[in-house]
């Protein structure tokens, strides 16, 4: 038998030093616990040439045997020591790894998702709807698709007036229906006046609808208020009093108003209506703010109340005009495009 078939001379302490210097570079070089999962098999496993070397105590002399296998046993239970030792420290690794990754720093700020807010133009009509309801007045409402008689005919249009045009208004077919959209929000009112008999102190917000193209100061669906009283012995200086009150809860104690003289269908005397915006930017200044005047005595009669007993006065704005020139908003396509950021600004109170 030859040197290299003798299982006494493979089993030598440089055969053994050799395979366990292998296995330890190896444990000691995985870089991850998977990757040292990986080498076990060839290095500390059954395949492993430790392993083999074991298996080839059996070949050994018997006066050899206790030396051999006391050389190969050393080396694996060194080998897997190396390897529980070298796992024992991965996994550490990289449980605390984990741990850092998933603390939380409980002196950081919070993260908190952004929340959206209600749109200007509701918390504006809202405001305005307080100050009214504040002054005893009731909120009044009415359908946005209207009978062309309560959209016109009971607030005294003629016939032939302009507002009636296609142009203007948004008739709904077929024609002989006479519907239309709205185009203020008038005709709750004539509803109002038609259902409940004086006295009557009502405000109407809500949606109108005009024939206009989009652009910096004008949009086809805005929002109007319009205010009805309806009593006794009514006259101008009830109508001015109130619009002044209004005005001072809206833009602040330095506001008053002016009347400039004006025609309405529905109101007779009739009136434009300026503000002086004390904290207008740019500097106080006059700025028209809508129409008014006491209510005409044929849409009194229209709804069933006896104008020589009973007199009121009437008024309209619009909501998406006064958060212009109250709020400083320049562009109709700001209130319209439904950005959440233009909303954000002005949070929940306008």
């Amino acid at each position: 038998m030859s040197a290299a078939e003798n299982p006494a001379t493979q089993i030598s302490e440089s055969a053994v030093s050799e395979a366990l210097s292998a296995a330890l570079a190896a444990i000691a070089a995985a870089p991850d616990a998977a990757g040292l999962k990986a080498i076990r098999n060839a290095h500390v496993g059954e395949a492993s040439p430790l392993a083999a070397l074991n298996a080839a105590l059996k070949d050994v002399p018997n006066d050899q045997k206790a030396a051999a296998g006391k050389l190969v046993g050393q080396a694996r239970a060194q080998a897997n020591q190396a390897y529980a030792a070298r796992e024992t420290e991965m996994v550490a690794a990289e449980q605390t790894a984990q741990l850092a990754a998933e603390s939380v720093d409980v002196t950081a700020a919070a993260s908190r998702t952004r929340i959206g807010a209600r749109h200007p133009l509701m918390l504006l009509q809202e405001s305005v709807c307080d100050a009214f309801v504040g002054m005893g007045w009731e909120i009044a409402e009415g359908p946005e698709l209207e009978s062309e008689w309560y959209n016109f005919d009971a607030l005294n249009f003629d016939e032939d007036h302009p507002a009636r045009a296609m142009q203007d208004t948004f008739f709904v077919e077929p024609p002989e229906a006479h519907l239309v959209l709205r185009t203020h929000t008038s005709p709750v009112q004539v509803r109002t006046m038609l259902t409940r008999k004086p006295p009557i102190y009502i405000i109407a917000p809500g949606r109108v609808y005009r024939t206009d193209e989009l652009d910096a100061t004008h949009t086809p669906v805005f929002t109007q208020f319009e205010g009805l009283a309806v009593d006794k012995g009514l006259t101008m200086a009830h109508l001015r009093g109130t619009l002044e009150h209004a005005a001072r809860l809206m833009f602040g104690e330095g506001a008053k108003i002016r009347l400039r003289p004006n025609y309405f269908p529905f109101t007779e005397p009739s009136a434009e209506l300026d503000v002086w915006h004390p904290t207008f930017t740019g500097g106080a200044r006059w700025i028209e703010w809508g129409g008014c005047g006491m209510v005409n005595a044929n849409v009194l009669r229209s709804a069933g109340i006896d104008p020589e007993v009973y007199s009121g006065f009437a008024f309209g704005m619009g909501v998406e005009r006064t958060l212009m020139f109250r709020n400083g908003v320049h562009d109709m396509h700001d209130m319209v495009e439904g950005d959440v950021r233009f909303s954000q600004q002005f949070g929940m109170v306008v």
